[in-house]
């Protein structure tokens, strides 16, 4: 369990490291400038929940878990824990690089608070995980950035931690070791570990966060379902916002863009036209946008996005991808576009994500989640996709 109350943390700066001596001269003037990195932040974690921490670069979320993991103390504010604390922050901390990866991983397990017996026993399994073979007996400053990410990683979730917590360390991680990351955070949810991690990676956060937390310029922005919130964030970051909708736009779970065109209505329809919200795999649908121009444009785009209910993507297109070219618009316009085609999806829930964009990508207006529809099938299958395989099987004899 983790309680985060109103902490807050200050960086003085000083333009040249003399500043700080002629500022100790009883009378002189201040010679640095205040820079709260966080401000007033405040969330729990309940025990064996996992929560996604997002935002841009420069945001507090390195300081932030910095001050959960005891390494840092905030300025104003507290931070309470219950339960043996395992941290995995930026590459280079926690290893001592003249010592061997061996050695490294018995020192830390001990700080931890494992015996020798129970280090000992955790060994294979830390070094089946890390696979880095005969480099477990080099010098640490010998690795390379993956292999000292394989180590420190498989060394944090062997020591039995009851708290995890992650920075963006898994990114230099190559594809088969991140899917073996994956699986092992699936692990220890199912096992009630407490996890904060942070992540530049959205499809993850949606797969593994319970909830996550978007910070922007050292406050929480969002707090809620990581579908939610990283909605939030693409729309607050990446784009930028423009108030003053008509009443009368489609509503989404988040909203964003230049506002140089507004979508009006989006449908999914039968093969006889009507709305429908729940089909049949395989069925024939149309998704109907309806859009009305506030500028004059020229070749504007119009996609669609489909996702899980978790919120990865399973497909999208949109009207250059697909070789049309709508023309060009005056303020006031509408135009009305339909993408047809057969849903081959496995039986869950999804979203329709739309959006209308200029030629180079940017948005006029992006609907996140503008639709939620469901597959039903007779036929299951694994996966989002299915592809109806035939099977021709025979005996040898």
């Amino acid at each position: 369990m983790i309680r985060v109350q109103n902490v807050s943390k200050l960086y003085r700066l000083y333009g040249n490291p003399s500043d700080r001596l002629r500022e100790l001269i009883p009378g002189a003037a201040p010679r640095h400038k205040e820079f709260w990195a966080l401000r007033d932040i405040s969330f729990a974690v309940e025990a064996g929940e996992t929560l996604g921490l997002i935002g841009p670069n420069g945001c507090g979320k390195s300081t932030l878990l910095q001050i959960v993991s005891g390494i840092l103390q905030p300025t104003l504010g507290r931070v309470s824990t219950q339960g043996r604390i395992a941290a995995l922050l930026e590459l280079g901390a926690g290893f001592n690089p003249e010592f061997t990866g061996r050695e490294n991983v018995c020192l830390n397990a001990e700080i931890m608070g494992l015996s020798r017996p129970q280090v000992a026993k955790a060994m294979p399994s830390i070094e089946a995980f890390a696979e880095i073979g005969d480099f477990i007996d080099r010098p640490v400053k010998e690795y390379s950035s993956g292999m000292y990410v394989r180590l420190a990683f498989s060394t944090a979730i062997h020591v039995e931690p009851e708290i995890l917590i992650v920075d963006e360390a898994l990114a230099v991680g190559d594809a088969v070791f991140s899917n073996r990351c994956i699986r092992k955070f699936e692990e220890l949810r199912d096992r009630k570990v407490t996890v904060i991690f942070v992540s530049h990676d959205m499809g993850l956060v949606k797969r593994l966060a319970d909830r996550a937390v978007f910070l922007l310029k050292g406050r929480v922005a969002a707090e809620g379902t990581p579908n939610d919130v990283v909605n939030r964030y693409i729309g607050l970051v990446l784009a930028n916002q423009e108030a003053g909708r008509s009443d009368g736009a489609a509503k989404g779970s988040f909203r964003h863009g230049s506002g140089a065109s507004e979508i009006l209505a989006v449908d999914i329809l039968n093969d006889r036209g009507e709305p429908v919200s729940s089909i049949s795999g395989g069925e024939a649908i149309t998704v109907r946008v309806r859009t009305r121009f506030r500028r004059a444009l020229a070749d504007p785009m119009v996609g669609i996005l489909i996702r899980t209910r978790i919120g990865m993507e399973v497909y999208g297109t949109n009207t250059r991808i697909e070789g049309v070219r709508l023309g060009d618009f005056e303020p006031g316009q509408e135009v009305e576009v339909n993408f047809r085609f057969a849903c081959w999806l496995t039986p869950q829930e999804y979203t329709l994500t739309v959006a209308t964009q200029n030629p180079d990508g940017t948005s006029h207006d992006w609907l996140d989640d503008a639709l939620a529809f469901s597959v039903v099938d007779t036929r299951a299958a694994a996966g989002v996709t299915n592809l109806r395989a035939e099977i021709e099987w025979r005996v040898s004899r």
